[in-house]
C-alpha cells in the first residue's frame, strides 16, 4: 500500500496563488507515483476569491480537502487545525505562495525514509528586503539564545512530520501555538535541510512587520522563562541598591551628622524610575498571566465555516470514502 502524504497549505487572500500552488504540487507527485497523497487548504476567511477558487478545485479532485474559518484565526492556528485534520502517514506543510519548492518534497520524503521523523527547510537565502531579511535572522538568533529548548536557526514552516508527531498535536490545545517551537521542542528524530527561498509567486505578503513582531513574542513567551527571570533580577538588583542607598542616607545623618538638601530631582527622579520599572516588568508578567488566562477558558476550538471532500470534527477528520482523482 501507498505511503499517503497530506500537504498543508494555509491561504489567507491568496486568489492569485491557490491554483499555481495546486498545480506545483500535482506536478511534483506526477514525479513520485510511489506515494498516494492529500492536499489540505485551510482558508482563513479570506475576503477575496480564494475559498470560490478552492471550492471548484475540490470539485475537480477529491484529494483536496478544504477547511475554511468563520473568521480569521491567525496563522499559527489555523496550521495546528490543519496538522490535526491531516490523515496521511506524515505531513508536508507549504506556504501558498510558493516561496518555498514544493520541488523539494522528494528530498524531504527520502530523508522520511532514512528514519527522520521531522525535516525542516532552513533558509540559505531569503527574498525579502535587507531589514526583513535582518529582522528575521535576528529573531530566530533571540529565540534560540533564550529558549530553553533547542530550536534550530533559520528555519521556517517548511517541513515535514512523521504520523506519531501529527498524533501527538491533535492532543495540544493551545490559544497562541508556535509550531516551528512546539515540534522543534518535541524531540524525536530530527535533521534539516538548506535551501533557497523563492519570490512570492504573485500577490503580496499577508504577514507584515506587525504580524513578524507578534509572532516573535509568541515564540519567546511560549519558549522560555527568562524575560519573568531578567524581570526579578532586575528588581532585585534595583531593590538593593536602594536599600543601599537608605543606608548611606540614615548613617549620614545619625551618625556623621550630614545635612541633607531636601532633594527634589532626586526624589523625582527615582519616583519615575521606579514606576518606568513597574510599569516594564508588569507589562512581561501580565503577556504570561494573559496566556495562562486565555488558557483557562477553554474556549471553543477554532469553528469551520466550511469542510469539503471530509467533515472536520473536533480533531479528528471524517475522510471520503472514494479517492478521486484529477
Amino acid at each position: 500500500m501507498k505511503p499517503l502524504i497530506s500537504v498543508l497549505v494555509p491561504a489567507f487572500n491568496e486568489e492569485a496563488n491557490v491554483r499555481r500552488a495546486y498545480a506545483a504540487i500535482l506536478e511534483t507527485f506526477r514525479d513520485l507515483p510511489g506515494y498516494a497523497y492529500e492536499i489540505i487548504f485551510t482558508d482563513n476567511h479570506s475576503t477575496d476569491r480564494t475559498f470560490q477558487i478552492l471550492q471548484e478545485i475540490a470539485r475537480e479532485d477529491h484529494r483536496v480537502r478544504v477547511i475554511r474559518f468563520s473568521r480569521n484565526i491567525g496563522y499559527q492556528r489555523s496550521l495546528l487545525v490543519a496538522y490535526k485534520a491531516a490523515t496521511g502517514d506524515c505531513s508536508v506543510q507549504i506556504d501558498c505562495d510558493l516561496q518555498d519548492p514544493p520541488q523539494l518534497i522528494p528530498q524531504m520524503l527520502a530523508l522520511w525514509r532514512e528514519g527522520y521523523q521531522v525535516v525542516y527547510g532552513i533558509r540559505r537565502s531569503l527574498k525579502d528586503d535587507w531589514l526583513t531579511a535582518f529582522i528575521r535572522r535576528a529573531f530566530y538568533r533571540c529565540i534560540n539564545a533564550l529558549s530553553e529548548d533547542d530550536l534550530p536557526l533559520n528555519a521556517g514552516e517548511f517541513r515535514l512530520v512523521d504520523r506519531r508527531i501529527l498524533d501527538e498535536l491533535r492532543g495540544v490545545d493551545d490559544t497562541s501555538p508556535y509550531l516551528r517551537g512546539l515540534i522543534s521542542a518535541m524531540g524525536f528524530s530530527q535533521i534539516g535541510f538548506e535551501y533557497d527561498r523563492q519570490a512570492r509567486a504573485a500577490g503580496e505578503s499577508k504577514f507584515p512587520l506587525k504580524a513578524m513582531l507578534s509572532l516573535a513574542v509568541d515564540g519567546i513567551l511560549n519558549h522560555s522563562l527568562i524575560p519573568l527571570r531578567i524581570a526579578s533580577m532586575t528588581s532585585l538588583i534595583m531593590g538593593s541598591v536602594t536599600f543601599l542607598l537608605l543606608i548611606g542616607y540614615v548613617a549620614g545623618k545619625l551618625i556623621f551628622g550630614q545635612e541633607w538638601p531636601a532633594g527634589f530631582a532626586t526624589t523625582t527622579i527615582l519616583i519615575l524610575l521606579s514606576i518606568t520599572l513597574n510599569a516594564i516588568f508588569l507589562g512581561i508578567i501580565g503577556e504570561y498571566i494573559g496566556r495562562i488566562f486565555m488558557q483557562s477558558k477553554r474556549r471553543p476550538a477554532p469553528i469551520v465555516e466550511a469542510s469539503l471532500n471530509g467533515e472536520f470534527h473536533g480533531g479528528r477528520e471524517r475522510t471520503p470514502s472514494k479517492m478521486g482523482s484529477p
